[in-house]
């Protein structure tokens, strides 16, 4: 995320009954239970193999994986490699800023209505300070697992499934800026939502749910209450991660966050535990935001929320 401005098994069924209740989805759709209880568990350790190798790329380059310097580019190489094995198409997309090159990783799922697509998307950048393995490694190596689940299991949703990587989103959003806005009209109008992650396994964790999209707002508290959780709505990260050009260009948005400088509140602690008095996420672009820096629970819940949300707004 960009500088501020001055029991998985037992509750599947749950979360699927709970699911009957969630009233129409992105672009009008009905709700399709049978791929909610389809979708997914995303094992955290799979999600936590792809931190080490972001945090073992940051290690020998530097110490960060930010825009422009050798650690970005290592990441999003290995983040290509293992979209390429499993059959997606993938596109790299080149950008300049701050007289640095930098990149985007689009990834497509051959097949479903591209009329209709469904993205799911993170920034892969850290700031130089560190190796950003909450921010945003936890967003991207969830979104990573979630792809190679989709191949994995051959889903085959009836929209069409798109997964991203922004560069440079530390600089102010710009590789997510730059795809929407080389995006013609029509292109961007065949976006039916896309869900952002950016920052989901904080220390001290919360769980916030963007409020951009009223039916993807509601698909994620739906999972959520389903494993009882309690949910609050994101404001920390308002208009400073990589949905905010999608928001800008009229596409319907939404997405997850845990938390990063600002304070949990005694109440806060007391619905989630953690510390109150304290940051969710103290390393927040510091160099301690290493792969020590990672709430297990929190990248676990978040991680199976994203799968949920992918498969439930795909569906029908």
């Amino acid at each position: 995320m960009k500088l501020s401005i001055p029991g998985r098994a037992s509750a599947a069924s749950v979360v699927a009954a709970a699911a009957l209740l969630v009233g129409g989805s992105i672009a009008g759709a009905a709700p399709a239970p049978e791929a909610v209880a389809a979708a997914p568990d995303l094992p955290v350790a799979n999600v936590k193999a792809h931190l080490s190798q972001l945090q073992s790329i940051a290690t020998a380059n530097g110490g960060n994986r930010a825009h422009g310097r050798a650690g970005y580019k290592a990441s999003l190489d290995y983040v290509k490699a293992k979209l390429d094995a499993a059959g997606f198409t993938t596109t790299v997309q080149q950008f300049s800023s701050g007289g640095r090159t930098g990149y985007n990783l689009i990834a497509d799922w051959p097949g479903g209505d591209t009329g209709r697509v469904v993205m799911a998307g993170s920034h892969l950048d850290s700031v130089t300070a560190g190796p950003g393995i909450n921010d945003n490694g936890s967003g991207s190596a969830a979104v990573l697992e979630a792809a190679l689940t989709v191949a994995r299991t051959n889903y085959q949703p009836t929209k069409h499934l798109r997964f991203a990587w922004w560069g440079a989103e530390e600089l102010g959003m710009v590789g997510s800026r730059y795809y929407v806005n080389s995006l013609s009209s029509t292109n961007r109008s065949r976006i039916s939502g896309y869900l952002n992650f950016d920052m989901i396994g904080s220390p001290n964790p919360g769980y916030f749910v963007y409020d951009d999209d009223p039916a993807i707002e509601k698909t994620f508290k739906t999972y959520f209450t389903g494993i009882g959780v309690p949910t609050e709505i994101e404001t920390e990260g308002d208009g400073r991660s990589d949905h905010a050009p999608f928001k800008n260009a009229g596409i319907p948005v939404g997405g997850l966050f845990s938390g990063a400088d600002y304070i949990k509140t005694s109440a806060q602690a007391t619905k989630w535990g953690g510390t109150a008095g304290r940051a969710f996420d103290s390393c927040y672009h510091s160099s301690c935001d290493t792969s020590s820096n990672i709430n297990d629970t929190a990248l676990n819940r978040h991680a199976d929320a994203l799968a949920y949300a992918v498969w439930e707004l795909s569906a029908a």
